[in-house]
């Protein structure tokens, strides 16, 4: 992707046996630490990067396969260096119909709420999305120091970072780095929302622009015990003022 990634996974890339040529003098010298902060590094320089662009983000939340909502919002980088959001396009309507009756407004008064508390279930779900994409440094570099990063060769020519702890008690991160390209290939992670029978996992999908920065192109979350699947899309993307 570029000289960032390269350095920051050239001695995973190698490691892994399914090259089948060993590790050179100087990158089996390089330490843990040194690994880690160059992965730090380069997840710095690659969002500074794509502060110069915008782009549009698509959440789409489906329930027992059936699409319950569909949202997008323009996204671009603000001055204090966080993520800004614009809706795109009108706030659906909410439904109209009521029951004349008491035992129908009761009767309605119940699936309104069970609506509003798979809907609040929903967006958690949505939220905890980008508290792991794109990963954190800090997390990382506490992964790392509580010795919970492990390297493992990969499947394809790819070389896997595994954190442990990454976030929550007994999540794990799995960082796919293409051995061949050095660059960033997928990210997978095993979580929950507030105990760990609410477990969900990540699958994020990575792709280039043309001047070769690196983004999160989609990332999907499965929560199987509530049949709820969030996707979000990234797409669109264009320097900033064009």
């Amino acid at each position: 992707m570029n000289h960032a990634y390269a350095r920051a996974f050239v001695v995973a890339a190698i490691a892994a046996s399914a090259f089948g040529a060993g590790p050179s003098a100087q990158e089996a010298a390089q330490s843990p630490e040194q690994r880690v902060a160059a992965l730090k590094k380069s997840l710095a320089e690659s969002q500074a990067r794509l502060r110069k662009y915008e782009w549009i983000e698509t959440t789409i939340i489906s329930l027992k396969g059936e699409e319950k909502s569909r949202k997008q919002m323009r996204c671009y980088y603000g001055a204090d260096g966080k993520v800004q959001k614009v809706p795109v396009g009108d706030a659906p309507q909410a439904d109209q119909g009521r029951g004349g009756r008491r035992g129908g407004r009761l009767k309605e008064k119940i699936v309104e709420n069970k609506k509003e508390e798979m809907q609040d279930y929903m967006e958690r779900a949505a939220a905890l999305v980008h508290q792991y994409v794109p990963p954190n440094p800090d997390a990382i570099d506490n992964a790392k120091k509580t010795g919970k990063m492990a390297l493992r060769p990969g499947q394809g020519g790819r070389v896997r970072l595994e954190f442990t702890d990454y976030l929550k008690p007994g999540d794990l991160m799995a960082i796919d780095v293409d051995g061949a390209a050095n660059r960033l290939a997928g990210v997978n992670v095993n979580s929950y929302l507030d105990t760990p029978a609410d477990a969900v996992t990540l699958n994020v999908a990575m792709a280039a622009l043309a001047d070769g920065t690196g983004y999160t192109s989609q990332t999907t979350l499965d929560a199987k015990a509530k049949n709820i699947q969030v996707v979000i899309q990234n797409s669109g993307y264009k320097p900033m003022g064009q």
